[in-house]
């Protein structure tokens, strides 16, 4: 066979072969890609974190199921990211209950976001039954992590608006 024959048949044959060997030039680090992941069930920290993009572009939606997949799969910081849309109405209503919860699951788990955060949510009664002995020993032992805001808000006295916006107060008031 002839060099420029032979070329051409396998030219013409590629595409034929492409298929044997999955998608060409697939999609990498992109929306699509990440959805594609989740849908999958392919759980990966740098799924994981892209939650947290997207979210914050406005897609509450997609990084609910993100942080939801990741938390089952042991992800501590999503699970954190989930108080966070259940405490501000992303995706679903407020629920402040709920953000109680995915703290309180995360503080188990030893992270220590998730312990500041528990720790703060049983100082106010925020979610959860009021406890200042055990908020405080859950703010101590984020502080004891590493965690900066845990330490600032010991040095503050435990004056919680030296860590939280006061802003805020309208959502930590007791609702009885």
């Amino acid at each position: 066979m002839r060099p420029t024959l032979t070329l051409f048949c396998l030219l013409c044959a590629a595409p034929l072969l492409a298929e044997d060997y999955g998608t060409l030039n697939p999609e990498e680090m992109t929306w699509g890609s990440n959805i594609a992941k989740l849908e999958r069930g392919e759980i990966t920290m740098p799924l994981c974190a892209s939650g947290y993009m997207m979210t914050k572009s406005g897609d509450h939606d997609t990084a609910r199921k993100i942080f939801e997949a990741c938390a089952a799969a042991g992800y501590t910081g999503t699970m954190t990211w989930m108080s966070y849309m259940e405490n501000n109405g992303f995706g679903g209503d407020y629920n402040p209950d709920a953000a109680a919860d995915w703290d309180r699951l995360a503080a188990e788990r030893g992270d220590p976001v998730g312990l500041f955060n528990h720790g703060l949510n049983l100082l106010r009664g925020h979610g959860i039954a009021r406890d200042e002995a055990e908020g405080k020993r859950m703010v101590e032992t984020a502080a004891e992590a590493g965690l900066d805001i845990a330490q600032a808000l010991i040095a503050a006295e435990w004056d919680l608006d030296a860590v939280t916006p006061d802003a805020d107060n309208w959502r930590y008031a007791p609702s009885f």
